[in-house]
């Protein structure tokens, strides 16, 4: 799959028409572009055609909200990981109205849902996930509109609170292993950032 090793490996997966130059683009449909086709949704029994910590950096746009079991995807990205690859997730801002208006949307994220790619959050069940990323950082992006008009601490408040100041959320994940534990005490939350778009 990738020829010159000396380079790194890139996925763009679920890529859609959004063809990266240096990346392999992956997607379910044969398009124009696509290096890959695989079933993102079909984890759970079909492996990726990818060796065990071969890929450097995958990146998610606007894939995940769609899949229906998206922890057998991340246990299969962790498994393809090389130690300490990034994976860069962007998402709807689950407060959105473009989280919930696409009938093709199956659930929506929020800054915190990403911990749940981790181990140190299954501390007190067990539910077969396997895999191990660490959330080092979430960017939520509002509108340019704002910048500047508040404290962060008073748009952090509004954030929680209020639907579509958010647009959207890029959140930063690294492939911890060997995995952690699922212990409590090993969370560690990503640090949450501002955007302006």
């Amino acid at each position: 799959m990738n020829p010159d090793h000396a380079s790194p490996l890139r996925l763009n997966l679920g890529c859609g028409r959004n063809i990266l130059d240096g990346w392999v683009n992956i997607d379910w449909i044969q398009l124009p572009g696509i290096e890959v086709v695989a079933d993102l949704g079909q984890c759970a029994t079909t492996p990726l055609p990818f060796a065990d910590d071969q890929v450097d950096e995958f990146l998610l746009s606007h894939v995940i909200e769609h899949i229906p079991q998206t922890l057998p995807l991340m246990q299969e990205l962790h498994r393809i990981a090389k130690p300490d690859a990034k994976a860069w997730v962007r998402v709807p801002h689950g407060s959105s109205d473009d989280a919930w208006e696409d009938p093709t949307h199956v659930r929506a994220y929020f800054p915190g849902s990403f911990g749940y790619f981790s181990q140190p959050y299954y501390w007190r069940a067990d539910y077969g996930y396997r895999g191990d990323w660490q959330p080092l950082s979430v960017t939520l992006f509002v509108p340019a509109a704002l910048q500047g008009t508040m404290s962060l601490e008073t748009l952090h408040k509004r954030i929680r609170c209020e639907r579509n100041l958010v647009l959207e959320m890029v959140a930063e994940l690294v492939a911890v292993k060997p995995q952690r534990e699922p212990k409590r005490e090993l969370q560690v939350a990503p640090q949450i950032h501002i955007g302006y778009v």
